[in-house]
């Protein structure tokens, strides 16, 4: 079977879902033509998208086209859906990059290509909406011959008239064609110093590709269409060629030529360096769907994929009954008896499969290179607008990183805080429309509460004493501790204590009532840490003393020494590190000084015209970079922050601290 797998990647709002539905119109993989606007299209199928009228994950539906199977993997372009468009770029062969004719490069058109880049594969560029007025082809297109100078190649272009559209030019095939209700036309070759002008660029670059076409090229000798198409097939698998294609996604114009491009030039799949003929495929992506349970994607790699053969996990080790095997168009499902070499489909029920594993042959089993997904950078507290659902948001949760392996969810054991953590504010937005539709628990989301810490700066000697009487048996328990800062968390001593003063068996219990006291804190309820408990003297009754009154014993004495024992309160300090566009360094630096951060150092990063960028920065502060450096750079900037140590707090923030402990206290009692 002649198969091709291409992921549709670029900015949010420039059109891949419009050309998806384009394609599947033309190929008859569909009978109607679907609108983002109207939120019936085949590949925003599920509720969320069309609520927002936008994508916010891979949408997967195949067509016909001239005798190839082509796989369309239509990703979202919101910046906090990018684990969609890693899992698409893993099963693609070639990245079909979408924008808008009229925009610069776009942030989005960068960050899919260096997932291309990344992944090693083929890419394409579509500028699209060349059917609306006013659109300036020539802008995009000569800033995508700055960003990748002589590798992006014009093969259709439009013909401009009045700022309208008029028909596009096929270098490739040689031809012009206008288009009416969707349907082409053969034109005359326009005298157009434009079209002339793209046609040279063409001719060089697919010369470019072979030498024998570069003679040609040098002694002026006219391409033919056979050498045209094998110059750039070769280009393109080589990735020394980058086509770009103008079309009119809305009215379908001209998307019959990608089309053929698609069909006759992109690379086909190939069997990754596997050797074995059996059976091996990746799962890419994974479904927690209401009606038909687990859905696993798969790309099948080497061999067939068939419902008769036991899946074998290359990372568990363990066998599993397959499920049915079905193919996809948007939420359609056909069931299909099995899935050959190259191509992809879907299948149900494996339990112990997740996102990433190869499935294999147990004689030979391989394990595939699996797909690497961008860290979650933005956390928020949840808390269930309904007592007794916390239960609720976790279970939830877990089917949801099922799914999505760019969300993580953790409890926060110091502020007993349920954090869900994802890569921005539309991306934990649709978390929480998902723990409501599909979980029934709604949630309310906040910043999250920093783990903050107390200590003393002063040794303080006091004693404590527990003296209980009632009817029969009393209590009584004496000590005297010298409370001194020291660099360890907590250390006990009793080797001060002589004459029996405090017997030795109730030592523990003192330990213990210290231990206990400290983990509640004394000004604002956080662990203490660096201190050192001398216990040196006290006394016993032989009757009534026992553990319990010892360590009563214990916490009045630290009840009493706290307060000349000069408590502080800590605060965590991050190791930031960030990497920005050049020209935003200066802004970033600010903010971080904002956030009472400290700069370590800077210097050029690994990528071009970006700076890497290291400071320690409170946590306190933290809350809200991602979405300012979101803002700040346009949405090319990431970041990292690994807890370094803790600090002592300024007396302003630790006021502030004190009194949200006080707040938070009267609000729990």
């Amino acid at each position: 079977m002649n198969i091709r797998n291409i992921a549709l990647a670029g900015h949010g709002g420039r059109g891949k879902t419009t050309l998806a539905e384009a394609m599947l119109y033309l190929a008859k993989a569909t009978d109607r033509l679907g609108r983002v606007g109207d939120g019936n299209t085949t590949m925003d199928n599920d509720a969320e998208e069309k609520r927002r009228l936008a994508s916010i994950s891979l949408g997967l539906a195949p067509l016909n086209w001239n005798g190839t199977k082509i796989n369309i993997l239509d990703t979202p372009g919101l910046f906090d859906f990018a684990g969609e468009v890693a899992q698409a770029v893993r099963a693609a062969e070639t990245t079909v990059i979408v924008d808008a004719a009229g925009h610069g490069y776009s942030v989005g058109t960068e960050k899919a290509f260096k997932a291309a880049a990344q992944r090693g594969t083929a890419v394409m560029f579509v500028l699209s909406k060349c059917d609306a007025e006013e659109r300036d082809y020539m802008k995009t297109f000569n800033a995508l011959r700055e960003e990748h100078a002589t590798e992006a190649c014009p093969v259709v272009v439009p013909i401009m008239q009045g700022g309208k559209t008029t028909g596009y030019v096929d270098f490739s095939s040689g031809k012009a064609f206008k288009y009416e209700k969707g349907k082409a036309s053969e034109i005359p070759m326009p005298d157009d110093a434009d079209v002339e002008m793209l046609h040279e660029i063409f001719k060089e670059t697919v010369a470019g590709a072979d030498d024998a076409l570069m003679e040609k090229f040098f002694e002026g000798e006219a391409f033919t269409a056979e050498e045209i198409a094998a110059g750039l097939a070769k280009g393109v698998a080589e990735r020394t060629i980058f086509p770009v294609f103008a079309l009119g996604g809305y009215s379908t114009d001209a998307v019959d030529l990608f089309l053929n491009a698609v069909a006759a030039i992109t690379p086909a799949p190939t069997n990754e360096g596997v050797t074995d003929s059996g059976l091996n495929a990746i799962c890419f992506k994974t479904v927690a769907d209401a009606f038909v349970g687990k859905m696993s994607y798969f790309k099948v790699v080497t061999g067939t994929l068939s419902a008769s053969e036991p899946a074998y996990n290359a990372r568990t080790e363990e066998s599993e009954r397959m499920g049915k095997i079905i193919s996809l168009v948007g939420s359609k499902q056909s069931d299909v008896a099995s899935i050959v070499a190259g191509d992809i489909g879907v299948v149900t029920k494996l339990t112990g499969f997740k996102t990433g594993d190869t499935l294999t042959n147990q004689k030979n089993p391989q394990t595939l290179q699996g797909i690497s997904f961008p860290a979650p950078c933005l956390g928020m507290a949840a808390k269930a607008r309904k007592k007794g659902e916390e239960e609720k948001i976790g279970t939830g949760m877990a089917r949801l990183m099922e799914e999505d392996k760019t969300l993580k969810f953790e409890i926060n054991k110091e502020t007993n805080e349920q954090v869900i953590l994802g890569l921005g504010d539309q991306h934990l937005d649709v978390v929480m429309s998902k723990l409501k539709n599909r979980f029934s628990v709604e949630i309310d989301l906040t910043i999250p509460r920093v783990a903050y810490r107390e200590t003393i700066r002063k040794t303080v000697e006091k004693q404590g004493k527990h003296k209980k009487q009632s009817g029969g048996g009393g209590q009584y328990g004496d000590v005297h501790i010298r409370f001194t800062p020291c660099e360890e968390d907590f250390v006990f001593d009793s080797s001060e204590v002589v004459g029996g003063s405090v017997p030795k068996q109730f030592f523990p219990a003192v330990e213990k009532g210290l231990r206990e006291s400290i983990s509640r804190g004394f000004v604002a309820g956080y662990p203490m840490v660096g201190v050192k408990a001398n216990l040196y003297f006290g006394s016993y009754h032989a009757v009534d003393s026992n553990e319990i009154a010892f360590k009563m014993a214990a916490q009045v004495c630290f009840r009493n020494a706290m307060p000349e024992a000069a408590v502080t309160i800590l605060e965590p300090i991050g190791l930031l590190k960030v990497i920005m566009p050049d020209e935003k360094l200066g802004d970033i630096m600010g903010d971080i000084t904002k956030r009472r951060g400290r700069v370590l150092g800077m210097g050029a990063a690994d990528e071009p015209k970006m700076q890497q960028l290291e400071a320690e920065v409170p946590m306190a502060e933290m809350g809200d970079f991602a979405t300012a450096l979101r803002s700040v750079t346009a949405g090319r900037g990431s970041f990292s922050v690994e807890f370094a140590r803790y600090e002592d707090t300024p007396a302003m923030v630790q006021q502030k601290v004190i009194e949200e402990a006080a707040k938070r206290k009267s609000e729990e009692d």
